[in-house]
């Protein structure tokens, strides 16, 4: 068993298609993902699952909720947790005033698997 299989992963994002590419994309790196579409069920991942190593997050989400809505918390009850926002509208990530809008990568859609790669391998190493 290789160090990757053991990292885990929360990917958040609304949109079905990217969702889907993602999570394939993340399996095949050797990362078990857990997936959710929305922040309810981001929550009842961070609550229930006993390790994280990193939550991928869209910015816009659902119910008017954001990725860094969902990084606070999720950083006060796991403060090792690292985090990677994606978003079609990184100025927002900036804009929202948040600390972790600062330390964060923030990959900007469209972006290359590639780079999300190289991203991830900076955050984790």
């Amino acid at each position: 068993m290789n160090e990757l299989s053991q990292r885990s992963v929360l990917l958040v994002e609304d949109e079905p298609q990217i969702l889907a590419l993602l999570v394939d994309f993340l399996t095949d790196e050797g990362y078990e993902v857990m997936q959710a579409e929305n922040s309810d069920r981001a929550f009842e991942i961070l609550a229930s699952s006993p390790q994280l190593d990193l939550l991928i997050s869209d910015f816009r989400l659902p119910g008017g909720v954001s990725g860094v809505m969902i990084a606070e918390p999720a950083l006060k009850l796991r403060p090792e947790l690292k985090v990677i926002f994606i978003s079609g509208y990184p100025l927002e990530i900036y804009e929202s005033g948040s600390p972790i809008a600062y330390s964060a990568p923030v990959l900007a859609k469209p972006f290359s698997l590639d780079s999300l790669h190289q991203q991830i391998e900076q955050v984790l190493a």
